[in-house]
């Protein structure tokens, strides 16, 4: 049987060899926004066809092994079986992510909620469990815009989530996370509930998907600061870009360059403009079928209780965790798995 056929890997290899063509062609960084586009495709497509060759291999090697009938290769027989299993469930997870944006990058964004020192601890907690799911998974994290606490934790972070499907595997994560625990920060030591907000936006890829108009933005410049106030710049780097048409704000500080800063600020800016355009033509698909109701912030997507007992529990599939560090620790696939089949109705 042969494997490439079923895989269209003829049709891969094809597409790969006419990006690798553009990426030669020395016109093609005239365009720098349409270059990375394709860098990116080209890429993916050669992750993409990689994979499907080594899992290619794998089921051959397989079919030899048990060919042999030979009794002593059984524990290699074995392992590749595990290895093509392993594989193929990676790959039916992935189709479960089919979505427009789902295989890019995305945005994630933190904001502590009401609760003061709490909320802002809890959105630092938060801001860990993703950095260290990242870190499990293989995706590159880069900080954009931070506003740190008054006392301790965050108000704020913005991260660029690179890698594939990330977007995908964080759409799950997008809404209210509510905390209850003991404060440290209370001097009666009493239970209190906190709430942080997560956002998961797509990057857009092709800057031309979302126009700004410059005459729509005002661009202004300032001090970076860190906790406390203290300014930490004695240049002003860091950016504010307000979109006059729709009253966005976006920051950002974390680089050096205002340069830089300023073409992260656009990032999120189109980003953010991508977002609101799909929730205005979601919105009106839904008021068609008559099936749109408004996300309030009080209606937490995942509850995290430190006390008087142990659980983490998604409120929209039911899926919950009595091991609380452990997902705090970023191991929350299982929560995302469980969305994304519930979603998918399986």
């Amino acid at each position: 049987m042969n494997y490439g056929v079923i895989f269209d890997l003829p049709s891969k290899e094809s597409q790969i060899i006419e990006l690798e063509k553009k990426s030669q062609d020395s016109n093609l960084w005239d365009n720098p926004d349409h270059a990375r586009q394709v860098m990116q495709k080209l890429s993916r497509l050669q992750d993409e066809f990689v994979s499907w060759q080594n899992l290619e291999h794998h089921i051959q090697d397989s079919l030899e092994l048990a060919g042999m009938e030979d009794e002593s290769l059984r524990s290699d027989l074995e392992a590749e079986i595990n290895t093509i299993e392993a594989d193929i469930g990676k790959r039916e997870f992935n189709a479960l992510l089919s979505g427009d944006y789902d295989h890019g990058d995305a945005i994630l964004a933190i904001h502590a909620g009401a609760g003061g020192t709490d909320s802002q601890d809890w959105a630092e907690m938060l801001e860990r469990m993703y950095l260290r799911w990242a870190e499990r998974n293989g995706f590159k994290m880069e900080f954009l815009d931070s506003s740190p606490g008054e006392e301790a934790g965050i108000k704020s972070v913005t991260i660029a989530v690179s890698g594939a499907y990330a977007f995908g595997y964080l759409r799950p994560e997008k809404g209210v996370h509510r905390l209850v625990r003991l404060s440290p920060f209370d001097s009666g030591h009493r239970r209190h509930t906190s709430f942080a907000l997560v956002e998961v936006i797509p990057q857009v890829e092709d800057a031309g998907e979302i126009e700004i108009n410059p005459k729509d933005i005002r661009i202004d410049t300032y001090r970076s600061s860190s906790a406390g106030g203290q300014n930490v710049q004695k240049n002003d780097t860091a950016i504010r870009i307000t979109h006059i048409p729709s009253g966005l704000v976006v920051t950002c500080q974390n680089e050096r360059s205002q340069t830089q800063n300023k073409e992260n600020a656009l990032r999120v800016l189109r980003a953010r403009l991508l977002e609101i355009q799909r929730e205005q033509q979601e919105k009106h698909l839904s008021d068609l079928r008559g099936e749109y109701t408004k996300a309030e912030w009080g209606s937490q997507i995942r509850s995290y209780v430190l006390h008087p007992y142990q659980m983490v529990k998604d409120h929209r599939t039911d899926f919950e965790v009595g091991n609380t560090q452990a997902v705090l620790d970023g191991d929350i696939n299982g929560f995302i798995n469980a969305f994304l089949r519930h979603q998918a109705g399986k």
